[in-house]
């Protein structure tokens, strides 16, 4: 799961590792783009707890928090869960990977723990079964039995076992997995068992204490400390949990433990770590307890989560781009996208809308979306604010379920010929009716790039969509968009299928 060129995100987990629109929320992120468009910044959520009272929110204690107070009285709460199974490998270079390390597993139990962070030996074959260990992390949160953890922590388990700290074990049932945000739910038979209590995640501030209760590499009940980092921090392939982000020291085997506050409220699941060397190096990522809570009640109803789709590839909103679309200030989520017959389509969306609002929810960025639509349920009517033409609008749609097959929107590319405009640095020319056909959709042809567009990364051979919104049907079209712009304009940019706008600066 790369993030840069640096720094490599990674499952912080056990053996068991676990388009156009976002498979969880059905809103895509452009994230492809920062390979091929060093100016656009890649994106894609707060939303209202399920399981949570909307109560005010508690100021933190001042001071230093008892660790040790919280650590007594919450950590029989948190329980070992090791995990047993087999994994079919083979036939890609990371499969070889697996192979090769869970062959180790009889000689060296940690080794599981460091499957994820190998190299690549370039080697090919037939898939094949292999036997599969490794340990995790879990929290009770019901008194009888009802256990929560990660949905890598359990993937492909045969045989789950949860321990408890005085040293009781059982065999879980895993009631269910969600590996879209990551959320699995096991049960175990017992009553009477310590649980632990929530906080809300919304409340969470920069700067505030945290706790972290695990077993990396298998030394079970280990307590570590830190920071809030940040919050609503957005992954790439996780682009529908806003994590938490802290400096609590996480590592293989904290999976699937609790996140506490100050207050000893568990606020997240830790998840994740941000690491150029497999081991924790500072950034840990954890997923926000209501939207755990709200996976959990869906999979003891039904045995499975469902998620909403709105059906939109979005981008960040810098401030060329605010510029551009004449917004008053850098915020929102800038529709790139739209897919055909989808929710948002339905709704009247276009590219180079920005979406202000979702129900009650400001979208001041735009990971701000598609967790809130992950929290929504196919089915749901949602109010969305958006800015289009230099003003707000008020548009409602009805979220579909992202299980079910959707179109996918797809346009290629193709070079030619020549026309120019000096303030853009672009040679333009109209599709011809075979491109145009293959395509989808009209555009202009970018064959020749210079001065503005070519530092911000538009390539000969880009498809040009739309200039602040406006469809690109001509080259005078593109003129006359130029003309009306003083500092910025947008292009709506396609290349391989994928699109995103392109802020210019204008000379």
């Amino acid at each position: 799961m790369t993030i840069s060129s640096m720094f490599r995100a990674r499952r912080t987990l056990t053996a068991v590792a676990a388009a156009a629109a976002l498979g969880a929320a059905g809103v895509q992120l452009a994230r492809h783009a920062e390979h091929w468009l060093p100016s656009a910044s890649a994106a894609s959520v707060a939303a209202v707890p399920a399981a949570i009272p909307a109560t005010a929110p508690t100021a933190p204690p001042a001071g230093l928090p008892d660790f040790a107070q919280i650590a007594k009285r919450w950590g029989n709460a948190v329980v070992n869960i090791s995990v047993t199974g087999s994994r079919k490998v083979g036939g890609s270079d990371d499969d070889a990977d697996a192979a090769d390390e869970q062959g180790q597993d009889q000689a060296d139990p940690f080794a599981p723990f460091f499957r994820q962070f190998g190299h690549s030996f370039g080697r090919r074959g037939p898939a094949v079964e292999v036997p599969m260990r490794g340990e995790g992390s879990g929290f009770i949160v019901s008194a009888d039995g009802l256990v929560l953890t990660n949905a890598h922590v359990v993937d492909g388990a045969k045989e789950v076992v949860v321990k408890l700290t005085d040293r009781r074990e059982f065999i879980a049932k895993v009631l269910g997995s969600d590996k879209k945000t990551d959320v699995a739910v096991l049960k175990i038979q017992a009553s009477q068992l310590p649980v632990v209590q929530f906080g809300r995640p919304d409340a969470l501030q920069p700067g505030e204490w945290v706790l972290a209760i695990g077993s990396p590499f298998g030394f079970e009940n280990s307590v570590t400390a830190g920071v809030v980092s940040a919050t609503g921090r957005a992954l790439p392939s996780d682009a529908a949990v806003p994590f938490i982000q802290t400096d609590v020291a996480v590592n293989p085997g904290n999976s699937g433990g609790p996140l506490f506050n100050a207050r000893g409220e568990v606020v997240g699941i830790n998840s994740q770590i941000y690491s150029r060397s497999g081991g924790y190096e500072g950034l840990s990522f954890a997923i926000p307890i209501d939207l755990a809570l709200h996976v959990q009640q869906q999979i003891v109803a039904t045995g499975h989560a469902q998620h909403a789709r709105l059906g939109v590839t979005v981008q960040e909103v810098n401030q060329s781009l605010a510029d551009s679309f004449k917004l008053p200030r850098p915020e929102g989520a800038l529709v790139a996208s739209v897919e055909p017959d989808s929710p948002a389509s339905r709704a009247g969306l276009q590219p180079g809308d920005v979406l202000q609002r979702i129900g009650d929810h400001a979208i001041v960025g735009s990971a701000d979306l598609p967790a809130a639509v992950t929290m929504a349920k196919p089915g749901d009517k949602v109010a969305l604010q958006i800015w289009r033409d230099g003003k707000a609008r008020n548009v409602e749609a009805t979220l579909a379920d992202a299980e079910r097959p959707h179109k996918q929107a797809r346009a290629d590319d193709t070079a030619a010929g020549p026309d120019s405009r000096a303030r853009l640095g672009l040679a333009l020319r109209p599709m011809g009716p075979d491109e145009r056909r293959e395509a989808g959709e009209a555009g202009l042809v970018v064959e020749q790039v210079s001065g503005a567009s070519a530092r911000a990364g538009v390539q000969p051979g880009d498809l040009l969509l739309a200039v602040n919104g406006q469809p690109a049907k001509s080259v005078q079209a593109v003129r006359a968009a130029v003309a009306n712009s003083d500092k910025a304009v947008a292009l709506l940019v396609e290349r391989h299928g994928e699109k995103i706008f392109v802020p210019i600066r204008l000379g």
